[in-house]
């Protein structure tokens, strides 16, 4: 086992052949400036020091495991001011093998309670660990066409979440969009976000409902404004012309915060 998931101050090399099994079974991390790549290992070997994976029900945290979900995980704040302080609201991440159930309690407006069971691939808790099932994590390997990712899905819940509850909008830096303050900033956010939300979710009840064609993407993006952030962010990072193609508006937005211009 790498010493990584020791919690060691030092920080030990990862192992090339190890990297680049984890480039040949992503090829979406692969994809990138040779740059890129050199942080994106960095940060992987920072992320793998200080945070601790867990085993759920006897599932074993091989360098395998740990690997994959650490460069993932460190992909959409690669270029982002602050890198991995944006994940220092938590140190566990918890795996299963598979898919989990779990019993949701909800309280709708006439104060009526309802309980029923959810099938997650994963889970990010606010200042909590992040759950993922491993199954879902391999299968990212071969799902970039449809934008799906399940680690950067959580993990862009994380980063929504720094500013509170997620709301598909995440704490933007000074001067974002040449705006004055941070409330402007968020308007022109949420008027790029909102509309591209209201659409999708339009197309997926149009295809649900009516059998018309379905959105390329995740339906559960169309569940609320903070989950189609989260989805977009995985085909941001996994299929970017196809996310090119169908939104524009929200790709500008998103390479204006994800991939800042340097001074």
């Amino acid at each position: 086992m790498f010493k990584w998931l020791r919690r060691l101050r030092a920080l030990p090399p990862i192992p090339d052949a190890a990297w680049q099994a984890v480039l040949t079974r992503y090829a979406f991390l692969a994809d990138r400036p040779a740059a890129d790549l050199q942080r994106l290992r960095a940060l992987t070997a920072e992320f793998l020091r200080d945070k601790e994976f867990h085993g759920a029900r006897n599932f074993s945290i091989t360098n395998e495991v740990a690997l994959a979900i650490a460069a993932q995980a460190v992909l959409p704040v690669l270029h982002l001011e602050g890198g991995l302080a944006w994940y220092d609201d938590f140190v566990g991440i918890v795996v299963h093998r598979s898919e989990v159930v779990a019993r949701r309690k909800v309280v709708d407006d006439a104060q009526v309670v309802h309980e029923y069971n959810e099938v997650v691939a994963g889970e990010a808790m606010d200042r909590g660990p992040v759950m993922l099932s491993w199954d879902d994590v391999l299968a990212s390997s071969i799902t970039s066409d449809r934008g799906y990712n399940v680690v950067i899905h959580e993990f862009a819940h994380k980063i929504d979440m720094r500013n509170g509850d997620a709301n598909g909008c995440p704490p933007l830096p000074a001067g974002f969009a040449g705006k004055r303050n941070a409330r402007e900033a968020r308007a022109a956010w949420m008027a790029v976000m909102k509309p591209a939300y209201e659409d999708f979710r339009e197309k997926t009840i149009l295809a649900e409902r009516f059998g018309a064609e379905p959105p390329w993407l995740d339906a559960y993006g169309a569940t609320s404004i903070s989950e189609f952030f989260a989805v977009a962010c995985e085909a941001y990072f996994v299929n970017r012309p196809n996310f090119s193609r169908d939104f524009p508006e929200v790709l500008a937005i998103f390479d204006e915060f994800f991939l800042p211009k340097r001074p």
